[in-house]
C-alpha cells in the first residue's frame, strides 16, 4: 500500500470551486485500478493550500495505468483550473504506527 500525497496550492478565492471538483472528481479515482480511498485535507495555516492523500496499491497504479487514463484527464479538467501552482506529488508508505 502507498500513498499519494500531493500538494495543491489554489488560486485565491477558488477554494469552494476547486473542493466542489474534487467531490465531482472521486467517482473517477474509485473506480481506477488500485485506488483503496481519496481524502482532501486543508491547511488550517495557509487556506489556499490542500493535500489530496490517495491509497493506491503500487506506485505503477498511479503513475502508470491512472496517469495514462481518461479518468486522469477528466481529474485533470476539474481540479487544474484552480491550481496557483503546478502540484507537488510525492509516494509514501506506514513505517510505523504507534498509537
Amino acid at each position: 500500500m502507498v500513498y499519494e500525497i500531493a500538494t495543491l496550492d489554489i488560486k485565491e478565492g477558488s477554494e469552494a470551486a476547486f473542493e466542489a471538483g474534487v467531490k465531482e472528481a472521486a467517482p473517477f479515482f474509485q473506480k481506477s485500478r488500485g485506488c483503496r480511498g481519496l481524502s482532501l485535507q486543508r491547511s488550517v495555516e495557509t487556506p489556499s493550500r490542500y493535500y489530496l492523500v490517495v491509497t493506491w496499491d503500487t506506485v505503477e497504479d498511479h503513475m502508470v495505468h491512472f496517469r495514462n487514463s481518461p479518468e486522469f484527464q477528466e481529474w485533470r479538467r476539474l481540479a487544474s483550473p484552480h491550481f496557483a501552482t503546478a502540484p507537488s506529488v510525492e509516494h509514501t508508505s506506514v513505517v510505523g504506527s504507534f498509537f
